[in-house]
């Protein structure tokens, strides 16, 4: 149960004090589930950012859910996904009641757009760190651009654009995996060739002694 409200409380810091949208979230609650808690490893917590973005729904509320999940089952799930959204609800309560008194102010039009330019911060961090864990070769780095200019330029849905890259990827790994089984056959018929010549030059040598000594008996 201590762990339980342990990862409670750890979403609902991170869903208070994120301003920005789910993306923004995700370098918070990577330091949280890979870097304090333990709870992922980095590798696992590329493939919930992958898998929570290619699912329906908001990418924060489906990773807290994926890494509850992992964790601890569907309490973890419960609990994660609580704690990130009740943060939100509150505060959204409270701005509708409070925010039509107080939107034009000047202070308060200022501090939205600080706000909004830190949560660009965040959400570049989070790309940036993702990247270095991922981008490991010329393939990995052609898709990422691809995938970029599809969604920045071409306005590709994203889940359409990781639905491709993972089938790029199967066909990848599978070509790859074939080339690799083909050298290790040849690498095992030219083992097998050079056993073979040696074992025959072993057999003319041997012939060649026993003719030698025969030749000396004589």
């Amino acid at each position: 149960m201590k762990e339980l409200l342990r990862m409670f409380a750890a979403f609902f810091k991170i869903g208070l004090f994120t301003f920005g949208g789910g993306l923004a979230m995700l370098p918070l609650i990577q330091k949280a589930a890979v870097d304090d808690y333990k709870w992922l490893t980095e590798e696992e917590m590329v493939d919930c950012v992958a898998v929570a973005q290619a699912m329906p729904g908001v990418i924060a509320i489906n990773t807290a859910t994926y890494v509850g999940n992992r964790k601890r089952g569907f309490a973890g799930a419960l609990f994660a996904t609580l704690g990130v959204i009740l943060p939100s609800f509150i505060i959204i309560i409270i701005a509708v009641l409070f925010l039509g008194a107080i939107g034009e102010n000047i202070y308060v039009k200022g501090a939205f757009t600080a706000v909004t330019a830190s949560s660009c911060a965040l959400i570049m961090y989070s790309a940036y760190t993702l990247s270095r864990q991922v981008v490991k070769g010329p393939f990995t780095a052609v898709l990422a651009a691809l995938g970029f200019v599809l969604v920045a330029f071409f306005d590709v849905n994203a889940a359409l654009v990781i639905v491709a890259g993972a089938l790029a990827g199967s066909v990848y790994s599978a070509v790859k995996g074939r080339r690799a089984a083909n050298a290790a056959v040849e690498a095992a018929s030219a083992d097998i060739d050079a056993d073979a010549d040696n074992a025959s030059d072993s057999v003319s040598e041997d012939d060649n002694k026993m003719s030698d000594e025969e030749k000396d008996d004589k």
